[in-house]
């Protein structure tokens, strides 16, 4: 499909994912193109663009074409002199091999989050980003009434993985230095389409109202719905590669599998808003702050 702005979108899966031909992101964009991107985005949740090879200050402008950016990430430290860039840093001890939506376990999590590669191992170190919109379709029906009702706790302070190392277990010192913990709406209304998606994942630990057994079964039945085959698209990296995706309406996965080899990407979210529920519900803070060092975003 060719956009009346002159670049292509070729879809690459089925549910989920677009790559973008014909953008150079490192120009100045016409508030047309955006639109056009944006409009994409929101159908295919995630855009590939290859071969950019941005530098951080291109990044950052490309980034903001979608919204007022927040800084790198709430406990863990930017880049040096760029506070709103995250290294994705696998020598680091960075690997975010568990199924997430960013940083969900504040009151305003990310609108969008960009990915741009700039170290890439040989094999393996794929981004895989899933689809909640078609998760939470798939579900039948008495499921689905069930899980526009309930309201999940979301935090950072959980043994999502055993620290393989010394780097490992400082960034996991790093992560959990401010605890926080958010309710939000199992489902959540995009704000933008209406769509409702299981606004799950790991940092989804527990259910309001059920114990803990109760919440473990019914977040694995809800969770085995987002990372359906179908529903999953997989992003082997190219160094110069630059990856938009919905965060409000996915989640992604960074297996880790490829041994000792360096593996570097940085992050760059725009703010977002507070989830509202199918009730009309908002999200609110359980313990921790509202996050105002991390998301410039409106409450």
């Amino acid at each position: 499909m060719t956009t009346s702005t002159g670049f292509d979108i070729r879809r690459i899966g089925g549910r989920i994912g677009a790559e973008i031909l014909g953008a150079d992101l490192s120009e100045t964009l016409d508030p047309a193109i955006v639109s056009d991107i944006n409009t994409a985005l929101l159908e295919h949740k995630a855009l590939v663009f290859r071969d950019q090879h941005l530098d951080d200050a291109a990044q950052l402008r490309f980034a903001s074409l979608f919204g007022e950016l927040t800084t790198a990430h709430p406990t863990v430290p930017s880049v040096e002199e760029q506070p709103s860039i995250l290294p994705v840093d696998a020598e680091e001890g960075i690997r975010a091999n568990h199924w997430h939506t960013d940083v969900t376990f504040v009151r305003t999590p990310p609108k969008v989050s960009t990915l741009r590669g700039i170290v890439v191992p040989p094999y393996g170190g794929n981004t895989l980003i899933a689809n909640s919109a078609a998760a939470y379709r798939d579900l039948p029906e008495p499921l689905r009434e069930l899980a526009d009702k309930l309201w999940a706790v979301h935090t950072n302070d959980y043994d999502y993985a055993a620290p393989k190392n010394a780097k490992a277990a400082e960034h996991r010192k790093r992560f959990v230095s401010r605890k926080y913990r958010t309710a939000h709406p199992v489902v959540r209304v995009h704000p933008e389409t209406g769509e409702r998606g299981l606004f799950i994942g790991g940092f989804a630990q527990s259910l309001i109202g059920l114990g803990p057994s109760e919440s473990r079964d019914l977040l694995r039945i809800l969770q085995s719905s987002v990372i359906r085959p179908e529903n999953i698209l997989r992003v082997a990296w190219s160094p110069g590669d630059v990856v938009l995706f919905d965060n409000r309406i996915t989640q992604h996965y960074a297996p880790d599998d490829y041994g000792d080899l360096p593996r570097l990407l940085h992050r760059v979210t725009v703010a977002g808003d507070v989830p509202v529920g199918v009730d009309g519900e908002r999200s609110y803070v359980l313990e921790g702050d509202e996050a105002g060092h991390y998301t410039p975003a409106v409450a």
